[in-house]
């Protein structure tokens, strides 16, 4: 499945309004997942199972560990729809 940045930064939108209740206002590329939109590294878990669901692949806990931002996040899952 081909998926643009803006198709997985709207997926990812989708994620954090629905599973996380974060408002979407706050939801931007540069938006630190912990310190500008509460999430913990449990909440982390839950999103990277969600993006395994999106995605159809595994993501490796190690390689989101590095992930800061919701770009982070984008380019983590295109990389691992490259991939």
């Amino acid at each position: 499945m081909a998926l643009s940045n803006e198709a997985i930064f709207d997926e990812l939108k989708k994620i954090l309004v629905e599973s996380f209740e974060t408002p979407e206002a706050q939801i931007t590329l540069e938006a630190n997942l912990y310190e500008d939109l509460d999430l913990d590294s449990i909440d982390a878990v839950d999103l990277a199972v969600k993006l395994q669901t999106l995605t159809g692949k595994r993501i490796k806990a190690d390689e989101f560990k590095a992930v800061r931002t919701v770009a982070d996040v984008v380019r983590a899952v295109r990389s691992l729809l490259d991939s």
